[in-house]
């Protein structure tokens, strides 16, 4: 029952990290990265589809995506898509592909990108701690329902916190690996 708890806490926590790194995946640092466009919708056949299911994606160099649309009507409708995305770019079609050319980004952007990133790294952290007091909720139920002992809720407690302590490490680690990605010019 402990172990139930336990493994349920880790396996929530895992979750939170690994959202917490598709967040920082997209926050761009500079760099042409499939990544970017993961986001991104295309309207296809009456539907919003991602911009992956209706094209290639590719890195023709460290500063410029590529996008071949598999149908040419497609075409315009992919390239409207990535204009009006949040991204911030300016797609360039020539023939069948459309090059987004990754523009370098200014100190003062680099430094909003940080403040996102903490904030997302921020809220990972909530996460975290919101699944370490659910988790310590339970046992306490369990102590006062008097399924386990008071040292056994004492232990798994300590437990749980090594587990949060081990998370939040992760989290911290790839909220500096970013900050740097993100400042390096």
């Amino acid at each position: 029952m402990i172990e139930d708890i336990k493994k349920d806490a880790g396996d929530r926590m895992q979750k939170s990290v690994t959202a917490l790194n598709n967040a920082m995946a997209k926050i761009r640092a500079g760099r042409a990265h499939t990544s970017l466009l993961d986001h991104v919708l295309v309207p296809y056949y009456g539907s919003d589809v991602a911009l992956s299911q209706v094209a290639n994606v590719g890195i023709e160099d460290s500063r410029t995506l590529t996008v071949t649309p598999w149908e040419k009507p497609m075409l315009s409708v992919v390239e409207k898509a990535i204009m009006t995305s949040d991204l911030g770019v300016n797609p360039n079609s020539a023939g069948m592909t459309i090059r987004i050319p990754i523009p370098p980004l200014t100190e003062e952007r680099r430094r909003d990108l940080v403040k996102v990133a903490r904030s997302d790294a921020e809220g990972a952290r909530i996460a975290v701690r919101n699944i370490r007091r659910d988790a310590n909720s339970t046992l306490k139920e369990l102590l006062k329902e008097k399924e386990i002992s008071e040292d056994a809720e004492r232990g798994a407690g300590d437990s749980i916190q090594k587990l949060t302590d081990n998370v939040m490490k992760q989290v911290d680690h790839i909220l500096a690996d970013k900050e740097t990605a993100l400042m390096e010019v």
